[in-house]
């Protein structure tokens, strides 16, 4: 495994600090690996590459404002990144809290030192306790519900956008919107959430949608709660144990149950963004729900584990790399990444996989002398 393989130099004209206005009329770049083709357009005619026969699968979690200024005891300040994907201890009601002494706790990154034992004020009726370190993750534990935590975040919080958009000229409204799809949906049960969007589907408007329904082109969501993972480099230990950081994911029996209906069917199944492309191949691969296309006659129904999968919370640490093959993606749509990325591994995996002649780094650097934009707020492509 060469990290160098995934390496490439972005010029900083090519880095967008923030989405096209409208977010559909950012550029795509399609490839066909079935005739070696790149065809340069625009996301608003999305409907025009995708197959009649195709169906996209899309991630509605929701970004929360995770990223707070708290004031120390000694009226110092600490600015804090909340990580709500991965929410520690159980998860009470408000209610159940008085008169006792249960706690929640949930990790955290600071810009600057705090000790265990530390008190952070969001103000003088909500704090938290530090209670351990682990090297730059710090946990705190707090005595009040996690949906009322989540409703502080909302209050105080700004969005998590990745450290190269620092520089982005928007405002923390702006933010707010721009950095979340418009299908994310609210936690169930305040529950999860995540740090960091799933940007292929920043694109989506409501437009592009119903040009697809026109085409009779349906979709489904999953849930990933995205993590800082995402942004974080390849390490030694990344390569050496095969595995990434772990994130959480749920799953509902109607989505399961029409996936496989589809597929039996034969329809291409699109995947919107690696954290869908993640989802879809964790669950088939640890728990296999799915029985294996082709396995049941056109329009027979769902197999029995279909039938009996109920809506849960999973947890994975896969990782995907070439070679590696793919069970259930047949499309991806996807953004350009940061170079020897995780997600660079994963589409490099899948050209592979399509047996396409040029590999991720090639089309990066075509898209870049056609000045595609990268990066969270960039442009996309679709390889087919």
């Amino acid at each position: 495994m060469n990290l160098q393989t995934y390496n490439y130099f972005l010029p900083e004209k090519n880095l967008a600090l923030e989405p096209s206005v409208p977010r559909d009329s950012s550029k795509l770049l399609i490839y066909d690996t079935t005739v070696d083709k790149i065809i340069f357009d625009y996301f608003y005619n999305l409907d025009k590459y995708l197959p009649k026969n195709s169906f996209l699968i899309l991630n509605n979690t929701k970004v929360l404002p995770a990223r707070v200024t708290m004031k120390k005891e000694n009226g110092g300040k600490v600015v804090l990144l909340f990580l709500v994907n991965e929410m520690l201890g159980p998860e009470v009601d408000q209610r159940s809290l008085q008169g006792k002494n249960i706690k929640e706790r949930v990790r955290v990154l600071t810009d600057r030192k705090v000790n265990v034992g530390d008190f952070l004020y969001f103000d003088q009726e909500n704090y938290l306790k530090v209670i351990d370190q682990k090297e730059h993750i710090f946990e705190l534990e707090f005595n009040f519900s996690r949906e009322h935590l989540f409703t502080l975040l909302k209050k105080y919080g700004t969005m998590p956008i990745p450290p190269y958009l620092k520089k982005s000229p928007l405002f923390k409204n702006d933010l707010l919107k721009k950095y979340q799809t418009i299908f994310a949906r609210a936690p169930v049960g305040a529950r999860l959430a995540s740090v960091a969007a799933p940007t292929a589907s920043l694109h989506f408007t409501d437009e592009v949608f119903k040009k697809l329904d026109k085409k009779g082109i349906e979709k489904y969501f999953v849930t990933l709660h995205v993590g800082m993972g995402t942004f974080a480099p390849i390490t030694d230990e990344n390569i050496k144990q095969k595995k990434l950081h772990n994130e959480f994911y749920e799953v509902d029996r109607n989505t399961w149950k029409q996936i496989e209906i589809n597929r039996n069917n034969g329809k291409k199944l699109v995947a919107v963004g690696t954290t869908v492309v993640r989802t879809l191949e964790a669950e088939v691969r640890n728990r296999n729900f799915l029985s294996p296309v082709g396995t049941l006659p056109a329009g027979s129904g769902v197999s029995q584990v279909a039938k009996n999968f109920v809506s849960s919370l999973h947890k994975t640490d896969l990782f995907i790399f070439p070679p590696y093959d793919f069970k259930m993606v047949d499309i991806m749509i996807t953004n350009f990444h940061l170079p020897k990325s995780s997600l660079m591994m994963l589409v490099e995996a899948f050209l592979q996989h399509k047996k396409a002649k040029k590999n991720l780094v090639e089309l990066y650097n075509i898209a870049i002398k056609n000045n595609f934009r990268f990066y969270s707020f960039g442009d996309a492509m679709v390889i087919i």
